[in-house]
């Protein structure tokens, strides 16, 4: 098949798959594109920790035409907060050394399942703190539709990787947006799915705040490595109830009259919002009354006071776990040359909450999320922008600046739209619509507890009216 590797990293993976199956292009050749690609564009982008180029083409290699895995021959990236066997697993930081995991993240094991070849490990903030991707150690990542604007964060590499046509598609996480901010940076579809929907084995049972999903160019094809990653594993602590269909099945009608609200508001209170990023959502609420849907402004109740620091005291203990880990890899207690300023500050702001503060903010925060859940419940989607500004500058959120804690805050006025459902588990997906001085705009959509499905196919129904996948950054055509 002859064909440009730029072309081709640029297809859905549900066609490269097919080209595969069908004998048109082996996976091989197609592995040897993207790492082509890779090593083409890592300089200008540094999107990738490590790069495998022996094991991804040993993994081609076994790939033969007729292969009946739905993605089979397919490259993937994986976020570098994910085991990856034999490769580094640094979370971004310098602690943990070039500790190589034995064994394979759960979800590493279910894109392999599912026939994708894993090419390498990408970037991300020091221990997925900023919604920026400019640690220290790796130094900072670009966007690609802009070399001096962040892709986002935490999940930036992946999402550059996937803008810059480095791959067709890419691992990633959210915790606080992590998903959602760099799709809305690089224009790209990014799904926080439903809290508990796919494992986080073997080494967590659960988590309050952080579930893993992909960065993808359409709805379609995030609707299919959904079904492909959800699911339970013996031994965790809890789980999302199962669909009664596959997501793609639901993601592939269209769906009914809905009751959808609006909001500008920002949960935090001295947030400012860039007029643009406040012009998609009313555009986008325009086009979907277009659709026939019943759209009204409202309120929500989520301006509380402290929700930051409230937030702060749940997630940095999240975050300081994986520091004293590190540490135990290393054999001692982390040091403060051992991270970042902001790294520091947040362990050292840890260490000075008792076990009953981290309790209570823990309840304080289901309370809140059960209030917000509670007021939206009338509402099938809630669309709100889903930055509060544009893609930044490198650097204006350096974790490594002199006021760290003020960085940490600054970062939460960029992001204040995205952690709301992390906080309440509810789905949430970002949606490249728009555009603004040649940069992406996004706007999200939030979705009732456990109906991916349904969001879905509302956000198939925006990309049928107003489709995107033909706007990609210059970057990736060359």
């Amino acid at each position: 098949m002859s064909t440009t590797s730029a072309d081709l990293m640029l297809r859905s993976a549900t066609e490269l798959a097919e080209l595969v199956r069908a004998g048109e292009l082996s996976a091989s050749e197609l592995v040897d594109a993207s790492l082509g690609r890779i090593e083409d564009l890592q300089p200008q982008v540094n999107a990738f920790v490590d790069v495998d180029h022996d094991g991804a083409r040993a993994a081609a290699a076994a790939i033969a035409p007729g292969d009946e895995r739905p993605f089979a021959g397919v490259p993937v990236a994986i976020k570098n907060n994910r085991a990856v066997t034999g490769l580094r697993l640094t979370t971004g930081a310098a602690l943990p050394g070039d500790f190589r995991p034995p064994r394979d993240h759960n979800v590493t094991r279910g894109l392999r399942a599912a026939g994708f070849v894993v090419v390498g490990t990408t970037t991300l903030p020091e221990w997925g703190i900023l919604p920026v991707t400019e640690g220290r150690r790796f130094g900072p990542t670009r966007n690609p539709w802009d070399l001096d604007r962040t892709p986002g964060g935490s999940s930036g590499g992946s999402a550059a990787a996937v803008a810059a046509g480095m791959v067709p598609l890419a691992h990633g996480n959210d915790g606080g947006g992590s998903l959602r901010i760099p799709a809305a940076c690089c224009g790209l579809v990014g799904l926080k799915p439903q809290r508990g929907r796919i494992s986080l084995a073997p080494d967590v049972g659960e988590q309050f705040l952080v579930v893993d999903g992909v960065l993808t160019r359409t709805v379609r094809e995030t609707a299919l490595l959904l079904d492909v990653l959800a699911g339970s594993v013996l031994g965790d602590a809890s789980w999302a109830p199962p669909p009664p269909e596959p997501f793609a099945a639901t993601a592939a009608r269209e769906p009914p009259r809905l009751r959808i609200g609006v909001t500008t508001l920002m949960p935090l209170v001295d947030a400012e919002l860039h007029p643009a990023c406040a012009q998609a959502a009313h555009d986008a609420a325009r086009l979907l009354e277009g659709l026939g849907h019943d759209v009204e402004e409202v309120a929500p109740p989520w301006q509380q006071p402290g929700l930051l620091e409230l937030f702060t005291t749940a997630f940095g203990p999240a975050i300081c776990s994986s520091i004293a880990s590190a540490g135990l890899l290393a054999g001692r207690p982390p040091r403060e040359e051992d991270m970042e300023p902001l790294s520091w500050a947040l362990w050292t702001l840890c260490n000075e909450i008792s076990a009953i503060q981290a309790t209570v903010a823990g309840y304080r925060l289901q309370a809140y999320a059960r209030m917000v859940t509670t007021w939206a419940a009338p509402y099938d989607a809630l669309l709100t922008p889903a930055l509060a500004q544009p893609p930044l500058p490198t650097g204006e959120l350096d974790p490594c600046g002199p006021d760290p804690l003020g960085t940490f805050e600054r970062s939460a006025h960029f992001t204040p739209y995205t952690a709301i459902s992390n906080v309440t588990g509810s789905p949430a997906i970002s949606l490249p619509l728009y555009q603004h001085d040649g940069l992406p705009l996004a706007v999200q959509l939030i979705g009732r507890p456990a109906q991916e499905g349904a969001l879905l196919a509302l956000a198939a129904q925006v990309e049928a009216a107003a489709p995107w996948a033909g706007r990609v950054a210059s970057l990736a055509l060359a």
